[in-house]
């Protein structure tokens, strides 16, 4: 799958640095049909994702689309299999986002005589110009680098030019382009060559990498007009402190006050002064002092821009190839760090699971815990063709929503392919309509409501219905029958269903065939009047009502006949 994951990264653009989260791109099938069942699955992958560093990361989970086909899940099951556990990504937060930071300290320029190449040129955004007569070629002078390319006619005059620089083909124009792109990574890819991350990456790495020895400064040292004048002090201060040491007869000494000719000892000197420094003779004046020929300086500088240009030029020329894969494999970096990122993200998550679940005509959850909790106990519970329907009856805070809603985390991690803890068994759901707790108050237009939205159930080979206290938008009296009524209906339809209930007493007595009372026992009251709770519900037992727990505690401890009398009619009427 590491392919398709690559391919949807690049379809889609997705970048280490977008911080802007757009979620995950839902499949066509859908298989939570309300908004009840989206939510619990959105927060499934949020949850999984906690691991990732980079936003789009998370947007990696559009390729695990829901699906009808087991295959499929078999093969997202045998690539999570495949995953490390505890990879480490923390060195991800540390890569910054790309900021240039070189550019040509020359002024370059393409030149072709082909009026063909000189529109392919300006299309690309090369700065081009197109030689019509000699005129042309000598206002190229005041350019640095000079990219000559389709050029036969001036070809002999341009060569004359040192910074001309003879190329092959417009695929070779203006690399520098490249270089200004691989110098924004300069610090991520010092990272990742420190920090070997796989072997995919660690190549790309080594290749990039190495380019970066393009744009290091020279180390060639380049003269300056301070390196000049520094050297044109101290020839002064040793040539005087020659000069006193010297002997000059009378005749040199006439000549030179005469003739203004500087005697024979005193020009050899000066010469051997000038050669001990190792700069250019021509930049001096031969004089006493000597001093700076500016036009000779002048002409060097310009000599040595043109000569550290044109050899930068060539260099650029000689990694064409390389320079022009720049933008690829910067592209294959991106993919396959975001791709690391998804596999250490989730192998944080695989750390605490044990099996995949399976696909089976019965629904076996054993010994599974709910990623959505913090130290989550491990749950049991099961459907089969004997019981399809459960009817789970327990006291407030007793954990028949979070069964619910974990019963849908693991049908979104089955349709994943993620690993779960304990072993989980269920049928290829297609379809699942969760109803969950009505918050608000109870009133005729959330009971049809309520109505209305569960006559709209398409009911399909492979359906589930999972409901949550769905009397608690009718009266009473009536709540028990129409749960009855509402469970008998679905099993008729051969839908696996789950309902929450304080109802247990009323729909036990008119017990649908193919059903089963549960309870969420809650065994007592501790010291504060909290419920002690098994969250593990007790298959084939209606779970005790809390009020009976509460009479049974207050009887316990105030010893009043009252509490008593209550206590104890309540058992025998089985309330």
């Amino acid at each position: 799958m590491e392919k398709e994951l690559i391919s949807l990264i690049n379809e889609r653009g997705l970048s280490m640095f977008d911080k802007s989260k757009n979620g995950v791109r839902n499949s066509d099938l859908m298989i939570f049909k309300t908004p009840d069942g989206k939510s619990v699955h959105s927060r499934v992958l949020s949850k999984i994702s906690q691991g990732f560093v980079f936003s789009d990361t998370e947007k990696l989970w559009g390729l695990f689309s829901f699906t009808e086909n087991l295959e499929d899940i078999q093969k997202r099951q045998e690539f999570f299999k495949n995953i490390e556990r505890g990879i480490e990504n923390n060195v991800l937060n540390e890569l910054k986002i790309p900021k240039q930071s070189w550019k040509p300290k020359y002024g370059i320029v393409a030149v072709t005589e082909n009026d063909k190449t000189f529109n392919q040129l300006k299309n690309l955004g090369c700065p081009v110009k197109f030689l019509i007569s000699e005129y042309d070629v000598q206002s190229l002078e005041n350019y640095e680098v000079v990219q000559v390319v389709d050029c036969g006619d001036f070809s002999r005059a341009l060569e004359q030019l040192p910074q001309a620089v003879f190329l092959d083909s417009i695929d070779d124009v203006y690399l520098e382009r490249y270089l200004e792109i691989l110098s924004g990574w300069k610090e991520n890819l010092e990272l990742l060559d420190k920090n070997k991350l796989n072997d995919k990456i660690s190549e790309i790495v080594s290749q990039l990498y190495p380019l970066l020895n393009i744009i290091k400064k020279e180390e060639d040292k380049i003269i300056s007009r301070k390196d000049i004048e520094s050297a044109v002090e101290k020839i002064n201060i040793e040539i005087f402190n020659q000069i006193k040491q010297m002997t000059i007869g009378g005749e040199s000494l006439f000549a030179m006050l005469s003739k203004q000719q500087m005697p024979k000892e005193l020009e050899e000197l000066i010469k051997k002064e000038i050669a001990n420094s190792g700069l250019p003779s021509q930049i001096f004046l031969f004089s006493l002092p000597i001093g700076i020929d500016e036009e000779e300086l002048g002409l060097l500088i310009k000599k040595q821009s043109n000569s550290e240009h044109g050899s930068f030029a060539e260099k650029v020329k000689r990694h064409s190839k390389q320079l022009r894969e720049i933008p690829v494999k910067i592209k294959e970096l991106t993919a396959e760090l975001i791709l690391y990122d998804f596999k250490a993200g989730v192998s944080e998550y695989i750390k605490e699971t044990n099996s995949f679940p399976s696909c089976s005509e019965e629904f076996l959850i054993s010994n599974s815990k709910n990623i959505l909790l913090d130290s989550a106990k491990p749950i049991s519970f099961q459907l089969d063709k004997d019981n399809i329907c459960s009817i789970l009856t327990g006291a407030n805070s007793g954990g028949k929503t979070t069964l619910l809603e974990h019963i849908i985390q693991l049908i979104s991690l089955f349709q994943l392919g993620l690993p779960i803890s304990g072993e989980v068994k269920m049928p290829l759901f297609l379809e699942v309509y969760y109803f969950a707790k009505n918050k608000g108050t109870m009133n005729k237009g959330a009971f049809e409501n309520l109505l209305t939205q569960m006559s709209k159930i398409k009911v399909g080979k492979q359906t589930l219905i999972l409901a949550d206290e769905i009397e608690a938008v009718t009266e009473p009296g009536v709540a028990g029958m129409i749960v009855c009524a509402s469970a008998q209906y679905f099993i008729e339809k051969n839908c696996f269903v789950v309902i929450a209930t304080h109802l247990g007493q009323e729909i036990q007595k008119k017990l649908p065939k193919n059903a089963r009372i549960d309870g969420i026992e809650a065994k007592g009251l501790d010291e504060n009047y909290e419920l002690i709770v098994d969250h593990n519900p007790v298959l084939g037992r209606l779970a005790n009502s809390t009020p009976e727990l509460i009479v049974e505690k207050m009887a316990g401890y105030y010893k009043e006949e009252y509490f008593n009398y209550i206590s104890e009619y309540l058992k025998n009427s089985k309330i």
